[in-house]
């Protein structure tokens, strides 16, 4: 194929694979390009009907009739925001909080406040409370094309929000005989407590059944526990990193104006707003960098997986793989 720039106008002949991402996905810069532009906030500020008109490109565009004067640019642009509010596997419009690019927006409010108001028994229920409703409703948008019932949902929202609220009330009892900023650390223990829970639980069926996996050509082998397990402890390392800058510096500025500044002595009201700008900012990288931390197609040797399975594979195959989730 001839080489093309982002400026080169499409033929009637489509020259893009939009079934795969721009970036090469074998690197770790190239999955967390993908990811920044995935969860760009920007993207929420697009109207339903941009939204649908950027589909309606994209469909012109695969059958080869795309307006005159579009560009190979115009193309990944809007392939970029159809990927950040249209289902991957049903093509229907997300609920907006569940988006991918309405994580660091959502999150920076819950994140914030969780780190503002640790102390009181009541704040930690009802913001531990929220930041699993919140957890659930990107679940549930972002779960596959099959159907999902209400028990499998509620199931494990239930035992997360119980464990993050029960480990926060009862770290917050021991934080009183230890310095102030450990203290603060609560939240994130009691967020991470919470991943642990709940991703696994809600992947259950995964677990049990075990996940797919293929050949490097693509072919599908099976299904593997083993793999199973791999991709969900990936993912759950992924969510545990991902909350960690927002939730382990933000106390140690917080500290630090505290103690070396009367800022917040003089306007304590600053508090919240200042937690939630810093949640912000560091949701803002730690989001894409760290679901770009192991690839989506993720890979496992054939000599790991269950004896059952392993009698299965075609003796010329040494690895596997999988598709870890998100």
């Amino acid at each position: 194929m001839p080489f093309v720039d982002g400026r080169t106008l499409v033929s009637q002949a489509p020259i893009i694979d939009l079934s795969k991402p721009r970036y090469d996905q074998s690197t770790y810069i190239g999955r967390a390009t993908h990811f920044f532009e995935v969860t760009d906030p920007r993207n929420v500020l697009l109207s339903t009907k941009q939204l649908y008109k950027v589909k309606e490109l994209l469909a012109l565009y695969k059958e080869g009739r795309a307006p005159a004067n579009t560009t190979v640019d115009d193309i990944w642009k809007a392939k970029r925001q159809y990927s950040s509010a249209f289902h991957p596997d049903t093509g229907e419009l997300m609920f907006l909080p569940g988006r991918m690019s309405f994580q660091v927006p959502g999150n920076m409010v819950i994140t914030g406040l969780m780190m503002t108001f640790y102390q009181s028994p009541s704040a930690v229920i009802f913001w531990q409370w929220m930041n699993q409703s919140f957890n659930a409703g990107v679940n549930y948008t972002n779960r596959s094309g099959e159907a999902i019932s209400l028990r499998k949902l509620a199931i494990p929202y239930v035992c997360a929000t119980g464990g993050a609220v029960t480990s926060a009330l009862a770290m917050n009892r021991m934080s009183k005989f230890v310095p102030s900023l450990i203290g603060r650390y609560v939240p994130y223990f009691a967020v991470a407590i919470a991943n642990c829970i709940n991703i696994p639980m809600i992947r259950q069926k995964n677990l049990i059944e075990g996940i797919d996996i293929k050949d490097s050509e693509g072919n599908e082998l099976g299904k593997s526990k083993v793999a199973a397990r791999k991709a969900i402890s990936q993912v759950v390392f992924s969510r545990v990193m991902m909350a960690a800058p927002a939730m382990l510096i933000t106390p140690v500025i917080i500290e630090l104006l505290h103690k070396k500044t009367t800022i917040l002595k003089r306007w304590p009201v600053l508090n919240p707003s200042i937690q939630i700008f810093f949640a912000g900012f560091f949701l803002m990288f730690a989001n894409p960098l760290c679901c770009a931390i192991f690839p989506q197609q993720s890979s496992i040797s054939v000599a790991k997986l269950e004896r059952e399975v392993q009698s299965t594979i075609p003796s010329g195959v040494k690895a596997v793989y999988f598709n870890k989730g998100l």
